[in-house]
């Protein structure tokens, strides 16, 4: 007996669920079909029920990811975050709930060591979410009375900072805790000590 299209349905977000998880806590190419497939409660000959292969899938997890980042800064509220200072939202994304929270964090800093291996596809999907968190922080800046060019620029650098900082945090925080929460600490003094026109 087959099973009706609801539950094909939370079948495949179930899969993609779990591919998130660990492609972001072991990168994409070192998760396998069986050991995603249990992770997600199936074996593993469902896998093609739900995806051509293996590409599609990372490319469903990443647009999936992108498409959530919105609000991730405020915990996924979107409307929290609208409100947010810059330095809230900096201070937010450089702390250390943030740093330790690799399955749900901000996906720009998730999968930036796995996007030039993924497909095109996916790299797509990436690409897009860094151009549109990109222009949500130009828009920011343009309301602070930068102009588009400036905006933009100041846009690319700060969230550029962010990103590095927080993966530089998350590669040493098991050998050395102190410098990360030190890395941490001055990625937020340098983005929010800066003038708002730098």
């Amino acid at each position: 007996m087959g099973i009706s299209r609801e539950q094909a349905a939370e079948n495949r977000e179930a899969i993609v669920g779990a591919a998130e998880r660990l492609f972001r806590e072991h990168g994409v190419d070192a998760v396998g079909l069986t050991a995603l497939m249990k992770a997600a409660g199936f074996t593993q000959g469902g896998f093609y029920n739900h995806f051509k292969s293996k590409d599609a899938l990372v490319a469903a997890v990443m647009g999936r990811a992108v498409a959530a980042s919105e609000g991730a800064l405020a915990g996924g509220d979107v409307a929290r975050e609208a409100s947010m200072s810059r330095e809230a939202r900096v201070d937010r994304y450089l702390s250390v709930a943030h740093r330790d929270d690799v399955a749900c964090g901000c996906p720009m800093a998730g999968f930036a060591g796995d996007a030039p291996r993924i497909g095109d596809e996916a790299q797509a999907c990436y690409a897009k979410g860094l151009a549109d968190t990109i222009e949500r922080m130009t828009t920011a800046g343009i309301e602070q009375g930068l102009s588009p060019a400036q905006a933009t620029q100041a846009a690319m650098a700060r969230f550029a900072q962010m990103v590095g900082t927080l993966l530089l945090s998350r590669a040493v925080v098991n050998a050395d805790p102190a410098l990360s929460e030190a890395l941490l600490a001055a990625g937020r003094q340098a983005l929010n000590g800066e003038r708002a026109d730098a």
